[in-house]
């Protein structure tokens, strides 16, 4: 019997390694897909916040000032629950609310960023909970 049950937990235990050590490598570096060389500053209405693991995402609304054009920004931040932690809700992200997001583009130029963190209209700021651990600093205010 405690044959069987060393086998069963020993069993067990290389199962949960095996899905720990795959979910970390599925999980990307800052710099696998952003660039600490390319700071942004994003002026922009909110369109909309998906609350999803691993990264919530915002997307806002760019007017390009050289174009005119307006480009959908993907800005990446924490997960939801680190957002919370942070002073976040559901309702902290209005659809047309307009903020300023700091961050880095990423590596693509793609209109997606690496968020650091937003400033709200009134000056309220909050952290994003950006990935960005290369030691390189905020990005551009």
């Amino acid at each position: 019997m405690r044959l069987r049950t060393a086998i069963l937990g020993l069993g067990a235990l290389t199962a949960f390694s095996s899905m720990v050590a795959s979910s970390a490598w599925a999980h990307h570096a800052f710099a696998a897909e952003f660039d600490v060389e390319k700071p942004v500053s994003l002026r922009g209405k909110v369109v909309k916040m998906e609350w999803i693991n691993p990264h919530s995402w915002i997307h806002i609304a760019v007017v390009d000032e050289d174009t005119g054009q307006t480009n959908e920004w993907m800005i990446e931040c924490g997960p939801p629950n680190g957002l919370i932690r942070r002073g976040f809700t559901k309702a902290s992200l209005p659809a047309g609310a307009e903020i300023i997001v700091t961050g880095w583009q990423a590596r693509d130029d793609s209109f997606r960023a690496n968020g650091s963190s937003i400033t709200f209209a009134d000056g309220k700021r909050l952290f994003l909970g950006s990935s960005n651990n290369t030691g390189a600093g905020a990005a551009a205010n």
